[in-house]
C-alpha cells in the first residue's frame, strides 16, 4: 500500500462541502509551505489548493479540521510512516489550532523546531522514530494543554534541568517518552514539578546520579523506566510504595544491591484509542 494510501486511511475526514467554509487562509499558506519542503510523498496526495477540501476536492490526506464560524482550521496533521526526510519545516508552528500532530516513524533530521511552541492548542505530540538531534527545545514547556509528548528512538542530547527547567513547565502532561536517546546529567529534583505526569519513560539514555526521591510526589505516576542508564545509589524506599506505581523497571544501571524492579516489564505502546482522551 503506498504510503499517502495509509496515511489517508489512518485519518477521518470531516465532509467537505462548500457550505462549510473554507480553509482559515493561515493554515492554508502554512501547509502549502510545508508541502514544498517536503517533496514528492506528500506532494503527490495533496491534491488542490485548499487543505481542508473544497468543492469536489476532499482534504488532503493526513489532514483534519474542524469548523470555526466561517472557516475551517487545521486540528489533526498525521504524517506518520511517510519516509519524509530532511527538516522538519518551521512553517509547522503556524497551524495555530492543531491540536494533534503525527510525525513518528519518518527520517526527519536536524533539531526540533523552536516553532512548535507556538502551537497553544497542542494536546499529542508524537515525534518518535526519527532521526532529530540536538536537545529537545524547553519552549515545549510553555504549551499548557500537552499532554503527550513522545521524541523517543532519536538522537537527541541534553540534560533533564536544561529541558524541565525550574518553573512551572509542562502543567498537563501526562505521558513522557525520552527513551533511546542520548540525554546526559541527573534526574533532577526538578520532575517533581510534573505534578500530572503519569507515564515517564526515560530507557536506553545515558543519565547518571541518583535517583531523586521527589519522584514520589507526582501523585498519579504509574509507570516509571529507568532500565540501561548509568544510575547509582539505591531506589527511594517511597518509590516502592507509591499507591499508583504499577511499573519500575531498572535493569542496566549500577544500583546499590537490594534494588528492584517492580512489576512485569513490558513494552509500552499504549494504543491511540487509550490515550487520545
Amino acid at each position: 500500500m503506498a504510503a499517502a494510501s495509509f496515511v489517508s486511511s489512518l485519518v477521518p475526514r470531516l465532509p467537505y462541502s462548500a457550505s462549510c467554509g473554507r480553509c482559515a487562509g493561515q493554515d492554508v499558506k502554512a501547509l502549502n509551505e510545508i508541502k514544498a519542503s517536503l517533496g514528492w510523498r506528500v506532494v503527490y496526495s495533496w491534491v488542490g489548493d485548499d487543505p481542508c477540501g473544497h468543492g469536489d476536492l476532499p482534504p488532503w490526506s493526513g489532514v483534519t479540521c474542524s469548523q470555526q464560524g466561517d472557516y475551517r482550521v487545521v486540528t489533526e496533521l498525521n504524517l506518520r510512516w511517510n519516509k519524509l526526510q530532511d527538516v522538519l519545516p518551521p512553517e509547522i508552528g503556524e497551524l495555530k489550532k492543531l491540536t494533534h500532530l503525527y510525525l513518528s516513524f519518518n527520517n526527519f533530521k536536524g533539531e526540533i523546531p523552536l516553532e512548535l511552541a507556538n502551537l497553544p492548542e497542542l494536546r499529542y505530540l508524537y515525534l518518535h522514530e526519527n532521526r532529530f538531534t540536538g536537545r529537545i527545545p524547553p519552549e515545549l514547556g510553555t504549551l499548557k494543554n500537552l499532554r503527550h509528548l513522545d521524541v523517543g528512538n532519536n538522537h537527541l542530547t541534553g540534560t533533564l534541568r536544561d529541558f524541565i527547567g525550574n518553573g512551572d513547565a509542562f502543567p498537563s502532561l501526562r505521558n513522557l517518552y525520552l527513551n533511546n536517546n542520548e540525554l546526559t546529567g541527573v534526574l533532577p529534583d526538578q520532575i517533581a514539578n510534573l505534578t500530572n505526569l503519569e507515564i515517564f519513560h526515560l530507557s536506553n539514555n545515558k543519565l547518571i546520579g541518583s535517583i531523586s526521591p521527589k519522584l514520589v510526589h507526582i501523585p498519579r505516576l504509574t509507570y516509571l523506566y529507568l532500565d540501561n542508564n548509568n544510575f547509582i545509589g539505591r531506589i527511594p524506599e517511597g518509590i516502592y510504595k507509591h499507591p499508583f506505581l504499577k511499573e519500575l523497571y531498572i535493569e542496566g544501571n549500577h544500583f546499590r544491591p537490594g534494588s528492584k524492579s517492580k512489576g512485569t516489564h513490558k513494552v509500552l505502546e499504549l494504543p491511540d484509542a487509550d490515550i487520545l482522551v
